[in-house]
């Protein structure tokens, strides 16, 4: 148990499998109640059953597409109503197609621009207003070491985490002293599903195997971070410290490390 954790209500985008079912379970472990939101209506339902058979507590789940405005609108204020208050939010949900640009489906781009930026500012704006009038809350926005540092075949979807690191240190900013916390999580690649649909040929998911974060590992940092003041999570702490160099002298790194920048 966690004493910062124990009652509060935490809704978690992209709950149904990889990092987001590892937080809801993790939230539950801790003492906390989990709200789940996903496309997949009876994964969230067998993830909430046996939450609620491991831990004893309540577990909400709510069938939503988040790249459709209107739906996640409408699944928000129902949410809201029907809980009142949410005390933390972890923006999870999140999807990827490694492509070149001048190959990319525009279909693919839009979509990426809308699970990845669009729905995680919109669950921000409506919430946010709710932890405004409490005078507390969380919000984590699971970025990307990605939108510190791009690579071929990801310009797209570096380009949405960049724009979630942006939007996530200027909102700290303007938050810090009324009572919210803002968190930004930048992982390298994680041991998930995710790169089923953001690489099917399977090639980048082979020469990454060797450093692949384990997604319990990573959700367990993330609901250890609840309620504190920690700005960033970075994993794993050498792509970091990469990215860092990176941000210094970029055209020698691209240089250095082209052969490494080319795994897509």
């Amino acid at each position: 148990m966690n004493e910062r954790v124990i009652g509060k209500k935490v809704l978690v985008t992209g709950a149904s499998s990889g990092i987001g079912q590892y937080l809801a379970i993790h939230v539950a472990q801790q003492g906390g109640i989990p709200i789940l939101v996903a496309r997949t209506a009876d994964r969230l339902a067998v993830i909430a059953d046996k939450i609620e058979e491991s831990f004893g507590v309540a577990c909400y789940w709510y069938e939503a597409d988040l790249s459709n405005d209107a739906e996640w609108k409408d699944v928000i204020d129902r949410i809201c109503y029907d809980h009142g208050s949410i005390d933390a939010l972890i923006n999870n949900a999140g999807m990827a197609v490694f492509d070149l640009v001048a190959d990319a489906k525009w279909q693919d781009i839009d979509r990426m621009l809308s699970v990845n930026v669009k729905s995680l500012f919109r669950t921000t704006h409506q919430i946010l207003p709710h932890f405004l009038q409490q005078g507390k809350g969380h919000i984590v926005n699971i970025a990307s070491q990605a939108g510190k540092m791009a690579t071929p075949k990801s310009a797209v979807y570096s380009a949405t985490k960049h724009a979630v690191l942006g939007f996530t240190n200027a909102l700290r900013m303007e938050v810090e002293k009324e009572g919210v916390f803002v968190t930004s999580v930048n992982l390298g690649p994680v041991r998930t599903n995710f790169f089923q649909q953001a690489d099917p040929t399977g090639n980048y998911e082979r020469a990454m195997d060797r450093i692949m974060l384990d997604p319990n590992r990573v959700a367990l940092a993330v609901v250890n971070s609840l309620f504190t003041k920690q700005r960033e999570i970075n994993l794993p702490a050498w792509m970091d410290s990469g990215s860092k160099v990176y941000s210094i002298v970029p055209g020698l790194m691209e240089r250095a490390m082209q052969k490494q920048f080319n795994k897509k």
